[in-house]
């Protein structure tokens, strides 16, 4: 469920069909730079009510969703 969601808003962000994502897409292959990056986590820090921290973790849309998902908790 947060995979999906964080995909949709990837999807919307870039204009991409939500199916070219994948948990194992990297955020640079995605075409996010760091500001892009910046701003996404602002808008799923809104969309699910978390706090996250920039981290070099942080590099396939699978590790946004597993750290949007621990931070729920």
């Amino acid at each position: 469920m947060v995979f999906e969601k964080v995909a949709k808003i990837l999807a919307e962000y870039k204009e991409v069909d939500v199916s070219a994502i994948h948990p194992e897409s990297t955020l640079e292959e995605l075409g996010l730079d760091s500001l892009d990056t910046v701003d996404l986590i602002m808008q799923f820090e809104d969309e699910f009510g978390v706090s996250l921290e920039m981290d070099e973790k942080m590099k396939t849309v699978g590790d946004l969703a597993k750290l949007i998902q621990e931070s729920k908790r």
